[in-house]
């Protein structure tokens, strides 16, 4: 038995979210079934990170394992079953024990808004017209860096044992037309960049203070924190691994 990771990239407009849900059209659903129609057998793939609904991926992972052989043109041949807003960019070999969830060493993820009407952005970022005080929203981000407790980030009904996450970068890139927010980390929650991003939104109008913000993130109360951004506006960037682990095959 063989196992391979599966990198690929999705548009989430139509979907459900990533996994796999009764009676839901979901990404990881649209993949087992090619795959299943290429090998000719029932694949049911892992996926290492979950996406809600709407929400886009540039890089997500999903493991699979088979004895059977790959096609010679197993790309080619799977992009052509996929429905073309999701694509396989490439697929590795790895150790029959390597889980595309638990071997990850982190994830990144961007949210971006649009400040200007723009009908080509509609399903890809937040239009958000609205004046800001970018510095108090820098200052935000970087104090996101401090904290380890994101239970305010947290959405109900989670099943997560806890709820410390490493915030290795958090910032905002601002252009003429885009604010988009980059951040990554080692794990995160059910909800967490978009309850980081509306929250954060508030202070940038001023209708949080810093010290309001802080004592949000402190309270562990989601409650105080807004979710209410929309998803089409966060993409999963990148999930890392440790080097060595994928061993790319040419087909």
């Amino acid at each position: 038995m063989n196992r391979y990771f599966i990198e690929v990239a999705y548009k989430g407009a139509q979907y459900s979210g990533f996994q796999i849900q009764e009676n839901a059209h979901t990404v990881q659903a649209e993949i087992d079934k090619a795959l299943s129609i290429l090998f000719r057998d029932t694949i049911v793939s892992t996926g290492s990170s979950r996406t809600d609904a709407g929400v886009n991926a540039m890089q997500n992972f999903l493991h699979f394992d088979t004895a059977l052989p790959l096609h010679p043109q197993f790309l080619y041949k799977i992009n052509a079953i996929l429905p073309e807003d999701v694509v396989l960019k490439q697929v590795y070999r790895v150790p029959p024990d390597a889980h595309c969830r638990f071997a990850a060493l982190g994830r990144s993820y961007e949210y971006t808004l649009y400040t200007h009407k723009d009908p080509f952005m509609k399903d890809r970022g937040y239009f958000f017209p609205y004046k800001m005080n970018i510095d108090a929203l820098q200052e935000a981000a970087a104090v996101i860096r401090e904290y380890k407790d994101f239970t305010t980030f947290s959405k109900r009904n989670t099943q997560v044992k806890t709820f410390l996450c490493t915030i290795g970068e958090s910032h905002w890139e601002v252009s003429e037309e885009r604010i988009v927010y980059n951040v990554t980390a080692n794990r995160f929650l059910r909800g967490m960049v978009r309850g980081l991003v509306g929250t954060m939104l508030r202070v940038g109008r001023g209708k949080l203070t810093m010290d309001q913000f802080r004592e949000a993130i402190e309270s562990r109360d989601c409650t105080k924190a807004d979710f209410a951004v929309p998803p089409q506006g966060l993409f999963l960037m990148k999930v890392s691994y440790p080097e060595g682990l994928l061993q790319r095959i040419d087909r």
